[in-house]
């Protein structure tokens, strides 16, 4: 799989990671160790080297631990942080939090180091306050964790990326959520040196499907009929999939892309999606670009 440097960082990531948030979300049979070790293999076995997960993803970090600890040398491991989960014995979004959470992480991850720690979306005033921030550059400094960075969006985003302090951004970015583009939020990142992770991707199948999956979607689907009313797309792929996915990996700030799933086999085919089918033509990716900026300038971005 094509690999790209991590911003700054140094680290060679592929074009594709999987993200871990899905894996509790579904029922038991989905949440039992063996059947995430499934998809975890599955995604190295394929070449996948990078893996995202999260404090608050339920089990998933125990998980990875007890799956796929012994493969630590395979891959680029990234967590986030803040929340106050799991017992913390403190305030969401403090000094002892963050430093709690990345210790429960460690061991919880069956790993000596971490590579990247990102605080989990904190609101403008947190960054702005500095105590989560010197937190996280106290882990780095004691060997913890390689690098730091900031998954969330808008204004916040701006001002981490902005700020100097963080090595990564995670944001949302999609064919119809197009603000990290549209604001200049990617060209900055690039600017600066920080690694550009992207979340969301493929929008929730909002291009292809005619019914919203949750109410979280519902925007996305909204938009993506405002903007599939504006005509036939030229060389549009039969699959919606890999319009969307083509579309975020066309787009030149983007260094890797997290897609989440609980399944193996949908692992695989994300692999051979984007090994095979991506990038999407020029002309469409032009035209969607054209499209999101003509009916997107009152569009809240989502986070």
């Amino acid at each position: 799989m094509e690999m790209r440097e991590l911003g700054r960082t140094g680290l060679s990531v592929t074009r594709l990671g999987l993200g871990l948030a899905e894996i509790p979300r579904h029922d038991d049979s989905y949440s039992d160790v063996q059947a995430a070790g499934r998809v975890l293999n599955s995604a190295l076995d394929g070449g996948i080297n990078f893996l995202d997960t999260a404090a608050c993803y339920g089990e998933t970090e125990e998980m990875m631990g007890k799956t796929v600890a012994h493969r630590r040398d395979e891959y680029v491991l990234a967590t986030k942080c803040g929340h106050a989960v799991d017992g913390a014995s403190g305030e969401p979004w403090t000094a002892g939090v963050i430093e709690e959470s990345i210790d429960r992480s460690l061991r919880r991850l069956g790993t000596e180091y971490l590579d990247l720690v990102q605080l989990h979306s904190c609101a403008l005033d947190v960054l702005e306050r500095g105590e989560v921030i010197e937190a996280l550059l106290r882990a780095r400094d004691a060997g913890k964790t390689r690098f730091v960075g900031y998954s969330g969006d808008n204004e916040a985003a701006h001002w981490a990326v902005g700020s100097g302090h963080f090595d990564t951004l995670q944001t949302s970015f999609n064919l119809v959520e197009q603000h990290a583009r549209s604001k200049g939020l990617l060209e900055l990142a690039r600017s600066k040196g920080v690694g550009v992770i992207i979340k969301r991707p493929v929008a929730n199948g909002a291009w292809g499907k005619d019914r919203s999956p949750s109410s979280y979607a519902d925007e996305y689907f909204r938009r993506a009929g405002i903007m599939r009313d504006m005509g036939p797309l030229e060389g549009e792929p039969e699959d919606p999939h890999v319009l969307a996915m083509g579309f975020v990996l066309a787009q030149p700030e983007v260094d890797t892309v997290i897609a989440g799933t609980h399944n193996p086999a949908h692992v695989r085919s994300n692999i051979e999606m984007v090994e095979e089918t991506t990038p999407v033509p020029e002309a469409a990716f032009e035209e969607l670009r054209r499209r999101f900026d003509e009916a997107g300038d009152d569009w809240r971005q989502l986070t």
